[in-house]
């Protein structure tokens, strides 16, 4: 039973990642830029349908819709050589184009305006899935369209369809360097609130950490937009491989994020990624086995977020799942979680079963790699918070001086009052405790307390 999955990319960043997602998730599954299937894909052990369907003439044509409120990014996927591979009815580009410029509250009400349309296009893809299991948001939460059309796409999504699944691939901005946008603090903190209350699952990309891998790891003096792109395509298309080669287990997106998301709110999942090559043909690692792969995942240099990984701190995993490609013996996975758990190479919740799963996927045939096994780590980790904290406090050095809110304020929504900004930074700091309180062995009894102080 296929479970579909259609992909939403929304505003610059979100179109670039989704581009560069499709890009891969092409060259793996056979297909050329065109749609067709190339002549040597002949094995026929994947699912296609997952995130492809056929149009009358056997093209496979991406599950994908395209919106964004100014057409520069569009316009340059449009004239690569995979514009034929989407469906022009599901590219939205807005009337005007003079995009959101980078303020939430401008996506927001711009979402507002146009939700008609591109619920008509969410819509009949929708329709013409025979058993979709939900929706993946690419955006950015810092810029405009990203973060603002996001989070009115997200809240409407729910309404709609509130049996869906819905996975978001958010992009943090990079903290390392001065951004040029000015209310980002802002723009992260309410997207972050839409992020905490309608998505079910947030991968969280991290600008600052994927930069830092690409110039210690990958040795790039500067990296490019297209650089950090490949490695953030490299995470989407692994963890959502073991959909696309179905074996006994892990088939369907569910069954993926249930073992990692135990309560509602704490699903924000950072990623880990090993071997890291940007050349396939290049070998950076030497060897690569189960054990090898599994405990490269865990060290902190790998994770593709920059939280300071402190081992003294009270911050722990709350479950982790290991997806991992290439030739791989059962048996060799056994050995290595108990290698793991022996030597405690990771601290665990101190109020469940010390969870980490692993998923094996096969390898798509037709990619050469120089590495026999690969490994993806998505781990559900309370030191996350401190990304949420860093933005917080970002977020009240602008508040405390009420700097830069009269392109807020021109908004309807902000036009009366600043509930909005009070209640999302309410809304985070709640985030931040429940991590908080995650690491201590009465989180079970937390809730009940809350709400009977209430």
């Amino acid at each position: 039973m296929p479970c579909e999955m259609i992909t939403l990319q929304l505003g610059q960043c979100g179109n670039q990642i989704g581009f560069e997602f499709w890009k891969k998730v092409c060259a793996e599954h056979g297909i050329s830029p065109e749609g067709k299937l190339e002549d040597y894909a002949t094995e026929g052990s994947d699912r296609k349908d997952v995130f492809f369907y056929q149009a009358d003439d056997d093209h496979y044509i991406p599950r994908s819709v395209l919106l964004d409120l100014e057409p520069r990014v569009i316009s340059t996927i449009m004239s690569s050589p995979y514009a034929k591979l989407y469906n022009p009815e599901n590219i939205y580009l807005s009337k005007q184009g003079g995009g959101a410029g980078n303020n939430w509250a401008s996506g927001f009400s711009n979402g507002e305006r146009i939700y008609e349309e591109v619920f008509d296009i969410i819509d009949r893809e929708v329709d013409g899935s025979d058993s979709l299991e939900g929706f993946i948001l690419c955006h950015s939460i810092a810029g405009g369209t990203g973060s603002g059309l996001g989070s009115f796409i997200l809240e409407k999504l729910n309404d709609r369809f509130p049996k869906k699944l819905i996975q978001t691939y958010s992009v943090f901005p990079n903290q390392d360097e001065i951004s040029d946008v000015v209310v980002q603090p802002y723009n992260s903190l309410l997207t972050l609130k839409r992020l905490t209350q309608c998505a079910d699952c947030t991968v969280v990309l991290d600008n600052t950490a994927l930069n830092r891998i690409a110039t210690d790891r990958l040795h790039i003096q500067k990296p490019t937009f297209s650089q950090i792109n490949a490695l953030v395509s490299t995470i989407m298309s692994v963890s959502t491989a073991t959909l696309r080669y179905p074996s006994y287990m892990n088939n369907d997106l569910i069954g993926l994020i249930a073992p990692l998301i135990p309560t509602p709110n704490l699903h924000f999942l950072m990623t880990g990624y090993t071997p890291l090559t940007t050349d396939p043909e290049v070998a950076s690692v030497r060897k690569t086995t189960v054990l090898d792969v599994m405990r490269r995942l865990l060290q902190p240099k790998n994770m593709m977020v920059s939280t300071p990984l402190d081992r003294s701190s009270a911050h722990c995993y709350i479950a982790i799942v290991n997806i991992i490609q290439g030739e791989v013996d059962p048996t060799q996975v056994h050995k290595s979680l108990q290698r793991i758990r022996e030597r405690k190479l990771a601290n665990f919740i101190p109020w469940g079963p010390a969870s980490i799963q692993v998923a094996l996927s096969k390898k798509s045939p037709y990619i050469q790699s120089a590495h026999r096994v690969s490994g993806l780590m998505l781990a559900n980790h309370t030191n996350i918070s401190s990304l949420f904290e860093r933005t917080l406090k970002q977020y009240d050095k602008l508040r405390k001086r009420e700097a830069f809110l009269e392109q807020f304020r021109k908004e309807e929504m902000f036009s009366d009052s600043l509930a909005e900004l009070d209640d999302s930074r309410e809304v985070v700091q709640q985030l931040v405790d429940e991590y908080v309180a995650a690491t201590t062995p009465d989180y079970v009894n937390w809730g009940l307390d809350k709400q009977g102080q209430e």
